[in-house]
């Protein structure tokens, strides 16, 4: 598969309480055209403001976005304005990302009349067009949000954001709001639609067993840096940063039998406003030593296609 976005050194620091919190402190990766890339974490760890730096909500401090070979960053006015249409958001809250006082086909239609697509009878067949495809109706276009249960409005929020024929899709916890019922109904709407419609995904979660299910390739972040990424067979099967292990052991396993030894981490995330020297999990990790404590480890090769950030992933 072909490159589709490229992030590069890509960092965002907001100043609060007198100093400076490094929400994102230098992440590299790549997603690749028509694949999902699950970006996952405890909350607090940077994922959603990755998001939010891609689709340019956010600027970022330092380092480059590259979508299709051309760099986001770089762009403003109305040449951000065109591009925008090709990667949109779906929010966590579907209740607060839609307007109380819009009509459901007046939200889908939005971002049509925005960007001046098609003529007004045009519009409105494209949004009846997408409630039907996210398994809505015409009899639902003059209802308002609060109509709606939480999932209904989840697949209110994910036609809107189709509307503009959109390449790449940054699901930001878009099922965690859901009970695990219409969470699954919605992971299956996502994979549906990414089959119909060729659509790239960046999916947005803390929840390493939905990542499991609609994920190819799976990036995990620690306090603003990324700390293991590899394929999802790879990740389960061998995942080589304690951190990764410590999440994964925490994962519900239907049958007792198979249940994995847990890893119960001890103390909270640091502050972002200071992170420990060294790495930033040796206040944590079981396994840490001295070097860990001085000297912070670069993501580097422990497998084919699998890499990690510590001192005691040695390649296999």
């Amino acid at each position: 598969m072909t490159e589709l976005v490229a992030v590069e050194d890509l960092a965002k620091h907001f100043s609060a309480g007198g100093g400076v919190v490094r929400a994102v402190d230098g992440v590299d990766f790549s997603i690749r055209r028509g694949e999902t890339l699950g970006l996952v974490g405890e909350s607090g760890c940077g994922k959603s403001t990755v998001g939010r730096l891609i689709a340019r909500l956010v600027e970022p401090t330092r380092g480059r976005v590259r979508f299709e070979g051309e760099d986001l960053t770089a762009l403003s006015g109305e040449a951000l304005r065109r591009r925008r249409a090709d990667f949109q958001m779906v929010f966590q809250d579907p209740f607060g990302s839609l307007n109380p006082r819009r009509r459901v086909l007046d939200a889908v239609r939005e971002p049509l009349d925005i960007h001046g697509r098609g003529s007004r009878a045009e519009r409105r067949d494209r949004a009846l067009d997408l409630l039907e495809k996210v398994g809505l109706g015409a009899h639902h276009a003059d209802r308002y949000p609060h109509e709606f249960s939480g999932g209904q409005r989840q697949r209110i929020g994910i036609a809107r954001a189709l509307a503009l024929a959109p390449k790449l899709l940054i699901c930001d916890e878009a099922v965690s709001a859901l009970d695990v019922s219409i969470q699954a109904q919605i992971v299956n709407l996502l994979r549906r639609l990414q089959q119909e419609l060729g659509l790239t995904y960046l999916f947005i979660a803390h929840d390493l067993s939905v990542v499991r299910h609609v994920s190819d390739r799976i990036v995990v972040m620690y306090l603003g840096r990324i700390v293991e990424t590899a394929d999802r067979v790879a990740l389960f099967a061998n995942p080589r940063h304690p951190y990764t292990q410590a999440l994964l052991s925490a994962i519900p396993q239907p049958k007792p039998e198979r249940r994995r030894s847990r890893v119960v981490l001890q103390g909270d995330i640091p502050s972002p406003l200071d992170p420990p020297a060294g790495c930033r999990f040796h206040t944590r990790c079981p396994l840490a030593f001295e070097r860990c404590r001085r000297e912070e480890p670069t993501l580097a090769p422990a497998a084919p296609g699998h890499l990690a950030a510590c001192h005691l992933a040695a390649p296999s």
